[in-house]
């Protein structure tokens, strides 16, 4: 059997055939199958696709409508940086594997503390400070993609799986937040018996479908809750109002830097740039899982383009005004489940997701839906991100290297510092205001001990294992 590559596209000639086999990934199925099954895969990564832009522009107390511009600007980058990463964009960028795009939970908890870091300016500032630190931090991760196998080793699962469960730890307080209310206790609002029992129903309701429900319908079970959710509040309560939808138009083009030039904070940058790091060694894991799910060979070079287009899809979303992305792995499950190799699917998908993106009415709806209902859904959503990491961490060895124990218990404990007493490191911060950003963020606790107790304890694994470590991390995490 002779096997080519033409464009990208592995062409296999089967013996005694003198028409070449088109490899899985690259079939290009009927149109309708397409746009079914790339629907399918939205509907399945829209709930986590919104959630970010949700987060940051209520932290940020932005307008309804500039909240709803980030959000049509997130489902318009998603679309692009899917399309970019599944059909491959020139030979430096796109792994070339059935793989949505999504805003990474990663990088929340730092965008969190550059919205809370009044030394920058107003809320403006900010977010035009996230920005700035997003299309650096892209950049680069754009240069150091080729390298990553020499950063593997620096993050095992012991130290991967404690930073997933601390990123969904952190992720909780905005999901409990929201199904209070409100965003701080101080409002009056905060805890009320209505919000606390709409955020029960949309959980409970997303429960019983994951529980009774198969197939599609089940794995858009938080989507599904969202929706009972805002009917239930719509027309039961009428606490849902949608007079900005009806306002909003149906078409309208999101524009670079629409919100203004991004502004760069090297502190923030750094930061950032620490973030893309962890999101490249989660990409690699995907892209293994992935190729092995779809029978395609994975070269050095591949692995670069994928993890190339991580860097160019942040610098995407920052000039677009919206985030860092990364594979999502909800939908890397969901080729597992259905068997659809091809990476036509996700390339419908993302033009699906560009067009939803020049719909302002779609991102207005979304602004729209009460925060108790999607702090039914966040609970969930941030609660399944932490038992990943949990999961992670089940497949580390404490039997014979006790050490681990210490590493994850101590790099655990310095990441909950910032949310149990948030004043800890205050007088540390009024020496050093510089490093405000690093100390606020539990996450980047977590990572930096981590990291620093396992070459204590544990030195640095081979690259080999390295990657046979990040492929059994990532497999099958959904």
């Amino acid at each position: 059997m002779a096997d080519t590559t033409i464009a990208g596209v592995q062409i296999v000639a089967p013996s005694g055939s003198g028409k070449p086999d088109v490899h899985p990934v690259d079939e290009v199925l009927a149109p309708h199958k397409l746009a079914a099954l790339g629907l399918q895969h939205v509907l399945v990564m829209y709930a986590g696709a919104i959630a970010v832009p949700l987060i940051i522009g209520r932290a940020l107390s932005l307008t309804p409508e500039q909240v709803a511009i980030l959000i049509n600007a997130d489902l318009l980058a998603c679309g692009i940086v899917t399309i970019i990463q599944s059909l491959g964009v020139t030979p430096y960028f796109g792994i070339r594997l059935p793989v949505m795009m999504g805003v990474t939970f990663a990088a929340v908890g730092p965008m969190l503390a550059i919205a809370g870091d009044a030394s920058l300016g107003d809320s403006s500032a900010r977010l035009l400070t996230v920005f700035g630190s997003t299309i650096a931090a892209g950049a680069f991760t754009i240069v150091i993609a080729p390298v990553l196998s020499y950063l593997l080793p620096l993050f095992p699962p012991v130290v991967t799986g404690s930073l997933i469960l601390m990123i969904g730890i952190t992720l909780m307080r905005v999901g409990v937040n929201w199904a209070a209310g409100a965003p701080v206790s101080t409002i009056p609002t905060y805890g009320d018996p209505f919000n606390l029992g709409m955020a029960g129903l949309v959980m409970l309701t997303i429960l019983l479908i994951t529980r009774f429900v198969r197939g599609f319908f089940g794995n858009i079970a938080v989507l599904l809750g969202i929706a009972f959710g805002c009917i239930v509040a719509y027309f039961a309560f009428q606490a849902m109002p949608l007079t900005k939808v009806e306002q909003a138009p149906w078409f309208a083009i999101i524009h670079p830097f629409q919100f203004g030039m991004p502004q760069f904070n090297l502190v923030h940058i750094a930061t950032m740039c620490v973030v893309m790091i962890v999101v490249m060694i989660e990409s690699a894991g995907m892209f293994l899982a992935l190729a092995d799910m779809t029978g395609r060979r994975l070269s050095q070079d591949d692995m670069t383009r994928g993890l190339r287009a991580d860097g160019l899809g942040a610098m995407i979303g920052g000039i677009m005004n919206t985030f860092p992305y990364t594979s999502f792995s909800q939908n890397t499950g969901l080729v597992g489940v259905t068997g659809i190799r091809s990476r036509w699917v996700t390339v419908t998908g993302g033009a699906i997701l560009v067009l939803m993106g020049l719909v302002p009415k779609l991102g207005a709806l979304a602004e729209a839906i009460p925060q108790f209902v999607l702090g039914g859904a966040g609970v969930v959503m941030f609660g399944m991100v932490a038992a990943t990491g949990i999961r992670i961490l089940s497949d580390v060895d404490y039997k014979t290297s006790r050490f681990n124990l210490y590493i994850v218990s101590l790099s655990i404990g310095f990441g909950l510092i910032p949310l149990v007493a948030p004043d800890f490191f205050k007088k540390v911060i009024a020496a050093v205001p510089t490093i405000g950003p690093i100390l606020n963020s539990g996450i980047l606790l977590t990572a930096f001990v981590a990291v620093l107790l396992n070459l204590f304890f544990n030195g640095v694994a081979s690259r080999e294992d390295a990657v046979a470590a990040a492929k059994r991390a990532t497999h099958g995490s959904e």
